[in-house]
């Protein structure tokens, strides 16, 4: 989370989490992604179609690997929690490619 490091696709312990909900920061708590906005888009890291509240998030331009992302990290504490995509489902047509690794499940 410090040094924007990507979790293995399909490793991740919250791919397959199907409950009731939310998701937090591994780094400091703050929720951040509603368990309603979670869908399984085949990419092999947990996705969002959009954070609780988009002021929870920041948006980075990120040009490594040789190729353009959005890095999107906890407004909070500054953790990376991984990309978005402008290929998701619904209304905001957006996916959040987050890692396991940068959350924690809380049940409802």
């Amino acid at each position: 989370m410090r040094e924007a490091g990507t979790e293995r696709p399909f490793s991740g312990s919250l791919l397959a989490l199907d409950a009731e909900g939310s998701y937090l920061c591994g780094g400091c708590g703050a929720a951040l992604f509603a368990a309603e906005a979670k869908f399984d888009s085949h990419c092999g890291w947990p996705s969002f179609t959009h954070p609780e509240e988009l002021e929870r998030v920041r948006l980075i331009e990120d040009r490594s690997h040789g190729m353009l992302r959005t890095e999107v990290r906890c407004k909070c504490c500054d953790s990376h929690l991984g990309h978005v995509f402008d290929d998701g489902p619904g209304p905001e047509g957006t996916r959040y490619c987050i890692n396991s690794l940068a959350l924690f499940f809380q049940p409802e």
